[in-house]
């Protein structure tokens, strides 16, 4: 009997000849479950847009998000999650060009960045979904604090605003459009299926997927009759159209009955909706925002001047507009309001007459903006209305997930929108006053 400790390795070191058994080695485990201790404020360094941007949310009036919490402390419920993280992940998400709920809602256990910003409580794209098109007040009114904190600075000044809109691809195909007797057959074959859910039972079937059957048929059901209800309102634009330009008879989506097919920048026709953005040419910020299920930007002066006084009280002093903008009784009626309009007249082909000419019947307000935009300071002045309007629109498509959206109802696509205009105010507020930021 040895009186060592280690039998095996001393014989193994004496050479007696056990080399040719197994090799004891550790290999990879990955089924095996990790717990690694994890520092959340150490994620991130300092100056991290993240940390901006949660910076930027805690300076801004949520009450109205926190009013409409039911949870109360002496009462029975589950707390909600704070609206000011759905908050922060969402302007972080479309800064990042993040659209998609299901995305954020890995991103949020994937990416360092938003794993701070939820600071370990537990999101689902349910919630995120649900939030993200609700609560339009609440949202519009973040957006008017937004700017109001750079007006009373003095860096929005109002002086001159450019209004410019863009088609946006919406969330519906082209083949879901359908004429008045074909949505009318639909009508009754989801009320068909309708019925059939709520009668049938097959103990095979899970409930819940029984349960999401029958939610299928009645959203199918009502879509369908939201697309009858528009029906006539898209026959009567269709029957003032040329008759060479429009087809025999109207169609509506029973995908999305509010998105209307438009002629989108590539030359294409598609569904879409049309957005309208104005924007402070000083700063670059955003102070107005209109969604629209219309393709003309015709007659849209009006309305936009009127969201920017609902919003700030005050309207600009100048408004830069392409020439499909305009009409005359909307230029009169913004001279009436002491806004100066900068907008090219519309020459229509094969005429001579030249654009600051008088034209009979011309109010005079219409009689000094056509001979203002034959000035060299006019034309000058109408320049930044490219440089500022389209810039915002390409950065919103290219960055901000305004390319396409994906939400369904003009209502929620306007909610789309206001998440866009915030998140490039707060990055605008970023790069103009830092201070501000951190």
């Amino acid at each position: 009997m040895s009186d060592s400790l280690f039998p095996d390795v001393e014989a193994h070191d004496a050479g007696d000849g056990r080399d040719d058994a197994p090799a004891r080695y550790e290999t990879a485990n990955r089924t095996q479950i990790e717990l690694q201790p994890c520092d959340l404020e150490a994620l991130l360094p300092p100056g991290h847009a993240a940390r901006l941007v949660w910076r930027f949310v805690e300076g801004l009036d949520l009450s109205a998000f926190y009013a409409r919490i039911r949870a109360r402390e002496g009462r029975a419920g589950r707390p909600p999650i704070d609206p000011k993280i759905l908050v922060a992940l969402w302007l972080y998400a479309t800064m990042d060009g993040v659209g998609s709920a299901r995305e954020v809602d890995r991103l949020c256990y994937a990416h360092d960045a938003y794993r701070w910003l939820r600071g370990g409580v537990s999101v689902n794209y349910h919630t995120l979904s649900d939030f993200r098109v609700a609560q339009q007040a609440a949202l519009d009114d973040l957006l008017t604090q937004s700017i109001a904190v750079l007006l009373h600075r003095g860096i929005v000044t109002m002086a001159r605003v450019a209004q410019d809109g863009t088609r946006v691809r919406g969330s519906a195909g082209a083949g879901s459009f359908r004429r008045g007797e074909t949505l009318r057959e639909c009508q009754r074959q989801a009320r068909k299926q309708v019925e059939r859910t709520q009668r049938h039972t097959d103990a095979a079937v899970n409930a819940q997927v029984e349960a999401a059957q029958r939610r299928a048929a009645i959203d199918r059901l009502a879509r369908v009759a939201e697309a009858l209800a528009q029906l006539p309102a898209v026959q009567a634009i269709k029957d003032r159209q040329p008759k060479k330009q429009r087809p025999t008879e109207a169609r509506v989506s029973t995908t999305d009955p509010d998105a209307r097919v438009m002629k989108m920048a590539d030359g294409g026709y598609r569904p879409a909706y049309n957005v309208h953005v104005a924007t402070d040419v000083d700063s670059r910020v955003i102070v107005g925002v209109r969604t629209l299920n219309s393709g003309t930007d015709q007659s849209q002066l009006g309305p936009m001047l009127d969201a920017i006084a609902q919003r700030l009280g005050r309207l600009p002093e100048a408004q830069l507009l392409d020439g499909g903008f305009v009409t005359k009784a909307e230029i009169a009626a913004a001279d009436a309001r002491h806004v100066t309009i900068y907008a090219p007249p519309m020459q229509r082909a094969g005429r001579t007459r030249r654009p600051d000419a008088p034209v009979d019947g011309d109010a005079s307000a219409v009689a000094a903006w056509r001979a203002r935009m034959t000035t060299a300071e006019a034309k000058t002045i109408y320049k930044a209305r490219g440089a500022t309007a389209e810039w915002v629109n390409a950065d919103a498509r290219t960055h901000r997930t305004l390319d396409r959206v994906l939400v369904r109802g003009l209502a929620k696509v306007h909610m789309w929108a206001l998440w866009v205009a915030l998140a490039h105010n707060m990055q605008r507020t970023m790069e103009i006053v830092p201070h501000l930021m951190t």
